[in-house]
């Protein structure tokens, strides 16, 4: 028998960490070897160690699980990424697949689909929950007929780091330091995401936060 895929488990959610390494670990092809409580120590761990496959939460602090799949597809290009999600939600489900991901799976489903997309990822296969799946077929061919392409994003990748800093409560120098940029740069890319998103304070931002899923509400 060839050895067990290796598993980090990202989450911010001790009890939902604790339920999916339940489900994954009844079988015997699949080990939990790591976990996360968020998208940056998902990506310390994913380097420091030996592991196949990444599964990822998208809404966690610091870092989301989009921003994790994206740094670790550049970084380390072998491992496969799963995203575990409550959003169903073509917008997530797009960006999922650009930052990497192979696969696109229910917390409500969980139990049903989580082994068998961890299975798919691991032959180099898609995976999208069925229910999901109908829906964004529809919307994809509705988006063909009118002419448009996919969804594009409303903030680049940086702008997105700093919104869901901001989001989170952090001053301008606390994300400086946090991404290695000053301060005075912070406060630009924040004042040209207001004007971008049309928003005016840290409150709306910080709503509009929550919708996209970048924070917990």
């Amino acid at each position: 028998m060839s050895a067990p895929v290796r598993v980090l488990l990202a989450d911010d959610h001790t009890l939902v960490r604790r339920g999916v390494r339940l489900i994954l670990e009844a079988e015997p092809d699949l080990t939990v070897v790591a976990e996360a409580g968020d998208g940056a120590e998902a990506v310390e761990r994913a380097r420091a160690g030996d592991v196949d496959l990444a599964v990822l939460d998208i809404a966690m602090p610091r870092m989301t699980g989009l921003q994790a799949a994206r740094e670790l597809t550049r970084r380390l290009p072998g491992l496969r990424v799963l995203m575990l999600t409550m959003y169903d939600n073509e917008q997530y489900f797009f960006e999922a697949l650009k930052a990497g991901a192979c696969g696109y799976v229910l917390k409500s489903v969980a139990d049903r689909d989580l082994v068998a997309a961890c299975r798919a990822a691991m032959r180099d296969e898609a995976f999208v929950c069925p229910g999901a799946e109908r829906a964004l077929v529809r919307s994809w061919l509705e988006r063909l007929h009118r002419g448009d392409g996919l969804p594009e994003r409303a903030v680049t990748e940086r702008e997105e780091e700093i919104l869901k800093l901001v989001a989170e409560g952090r001053t301008s120098r606390e994300i400086a330091a946090l991404l290695f940029i000053s301060a005075k740069t912070v406060e630009r890319h924040r004042a040209n995401i207001l004007h971008k998103l049309g928003l005016r304070d840290r409150l709306e931002l910080t709503r509009y936060a929550i919708r996209a899923g970048l924070v917990d509400p």
